[in-house]
């Protein structure tokens, strides 16, 4: 696939993935239709040579791998590693509220959200909802909200005169309930808001909890006079999680001889401690079954986690030249101009001087350019899951994204032949 194709495919997977939950459901289907296997973690496993496996964690976190050619204290785990959510708003369990005839959805923030963009959208939710079967035991389903379901309404400038200047702002608590309907004294919120998830599930009378999630129904689209860009929401981070799948289903790293992983997390934009995050214990015990299930001996499997590598990849802060404050004047990474290095002397990102030289040595094998980039050092610095997993695994990481603008908007940015760069290398790491 040329540049365009590769993101008309990612913005496809985003729109088909308004939730971390439905997100991992496109990955399985993605691995499925290549002949991955699922794994479950309560079973044992019997692993062959070039087989081709995943296992999930919860509905929203999911390791893919496929099973090295060589053994395994000879080359090691090859990694990538990204996450499967992104800012935004998550639906409480007790949401549904009425004030004067008007039915809200209380929601929480979830991470670090632009919350003024989520202002007059075209929003609705996402997620699963939890119930009970009819043998008495607890299952997960997802839904989906199709059309424009909640609204964000501004406050009008007449009442709001200052929002030009002091900016939009919207109390949490008090001023981010979405509204949903109008309704009559007589309704009752919950009972309203439980018929709408029975309806939309097909679940009735057996819903006992959800894990809701707001999202933006306007698809993802290309821009730019000569469309060279592309906007969609969750860029951060589908987008590194569909270059990382991308490259792990090409041919030509399918036979490699390393064992060669996709780790895609929940969780962190919230700061990756869970069972299913970054800094839980989903990779480590992947990687250790892996071993076990091949008969590798601990000390070899120390000798194998000494040879890994891994890319952890999360999208980068593009230079935006409306406000050239805020970078640092010799790290202006641009759109459009390859993968981007980041670098932090506080250890925010992963990369240290001979893992940089690795990964800039693997585009320049691929042919792609590639970017360096360092945070201003007046202003805090954000954190990846890369320094969680190396230090968990003891592993060399280098952090790596493609550049984009409005990183936490509902509503985000990218250069159109990043994407196809990005997928480049990832094969290149693979591959070698």
């Amino acid at each position: 696939m040329n540049s365009r194709q590769q993101v008309q495919h990612l913005l496809d997977f985003i729109d088909a993935s308004p939730s971390p939950w439905h997100a991992v459901r496109s990955i399985e289907a993605l691995l499925s239709a290549f002949g991955f296997v699922r794994l479950d973690e309560t079973t044992r496993w019997s692993l062959q040579a070039g087989g081709r496996y995943y296992v999930v964690r919860d509905d929203s976190s999911i390791i893919a791998f496929v099973q090295g050619q060589q053994p395994l204290p000879d080359t090691g785990f090859k990694i990538i590693g990204a996450h499967t959510d992104s800012p935004g708003l998550r639906v409480k369990p007790n949401a549904a509220s009425y004030l004067d005839g008007f039915l809200r959805l209380g929601v929480e923030v979830y991470g670090g959200p632009i919350l003024a963009t989520f202002a007059d959208r075209d929003l609705s939710l996402a997620g699963r909802v939890s119930y009970k079967n009819e043998q008495g035991g607890i299952e997960s389903r997802l839904i989906r909200f199709e059309q424009p379901l909640l609204r964000l309404p501004n406050l009008a400038i007449h009442m709001n005169r200052a929002v030009n200047d002091d900016g939009l702002k919207f109390n949490k608590q008090n001023e981010l309930p979405l509204l949903l309907t109008r309704l009559s004294e007589e309704q009752l919120p919950q009972a309203y808001f439980a018929s709408l998830l029975q309806q939309q599930s097909g679940i009735y009378g057996r819903i006992l909890s959800w894990d809701l999630n707001v999202y933006d129904t306007q698809k993802g689209t290309f821009w730019g006079a000569e469309s060279e860009f592309y906007a969609d929401s969750q860029l951060d981070n589908l987008a590194s999680c569909h270059a990382a799948i991308t490259a792990l289903l090409d041919d030509s790293v399918l036979e490699a001889g390393s064992t060669l992983v996709c780790a895609l997390f929940d969780h962190e934009e919230v700061g990756s401690e869970s069972n299913k995050g970054a800094d839980g214990s989903f990779l480590p015990d992947i990687l250790l079954r892996i071993a076990l299930a091949t008969e590798t001996e601990q000390q070899d499997y120390a000798r194998a986690l000494a040879k890994s590598l891994m890319i952890s990849a999360d999208m980068a802060h593009a230079y935006q030249p409306n406000f050239p404050l805020a970078y640092d004047a010799e790290h202006k990474v641009l759109v459009n101009k390859g993968p981007v290095i980041k670098v932090n002397a506080g250890l925010r990102y992963s990369t240290e001087s001979h893992a940089e030289a690795l990964f800039a040595n693997w585009c320049e094998e691929a042919g792609v350019p590639y970017q360096k980039y360092s945070h201003r050092s007046d202003l805090p610095c954000g954190s990846t899951i890369g320094p969680i997993t190396s230090a968990k695994l003891g592993i060399r990481s280098v952090d790596v994204g493609n550049p984009m603008w409005a990183m936490h908007s509902i509503r985000e940015s990218a250069g159109v032949l990043d994407h196809d760069f990005m997928i480049r290398v990832m094969k290149r790491f693979f591959a070698g």
